[in-house]
């Protein structure tokens, strides 16, 4: 579908490093409904701006269990159950930031109101889908 309502909510992560503070890092949680399945989250660095992209589902569950394997993982928080952890893997380095629960589970029930789970293949237009593939063809 071509729907023009996109989410975006601002939120600030804490970069968690062994033995040191926590790191406040600005961050963009993003839902667009052209691609139901996946949320963006868009860090602002001190070196620019880095967008991991991956399920809606996998952050909804870890928010509840521990989820995810190879380069993101979700959980809540052992020490404040206030709080969900991000684990992020990449061939650079890895990162653990730690996140306010409400912050995700508000921003999950916005694009719920938009797309409900289980509805998301409701919205993907397979025709420009597959036209996108002849085209790289």
């Amino acid at each position: 579908m071509d729907n023009k309502i996109v989410i975006t909510v601002a939120t600030t992560f804490e970069l968690l490093a062994p033995g040191g503070e926590p790191a406040p890092i600005a961050a963009e949680l993003r839902y667009d409904p052209d691609d139901p399945y996946a949320i963006t989250i868009r860090f602002h660095t001190g070196h620019g701006e880095v967008e991991w992209m991956f399920g809606r589902e996998l952050l909804a569950d870890g928010l509840l269990s521990p989820t995810g394997v190879g380069d993101i993982a979700v959980r809540p928080s052992p020490e404040d159950p206030e709080q969900a952890l991000v684990e992020l893997n990449a061939p650079a380095g890895s990162a653990v930031l730690a996140v306010p629960s409400d912050d995700i589970a508000e921003f999950l029930d916005l694009s719920y109101d938009l797309v409900s789970p289980g509805e998301e293949e409701l919205w993907i237009d397979f025709e420009a889908e597959l036209a996108k593939l002849a085209i790289q063809y």
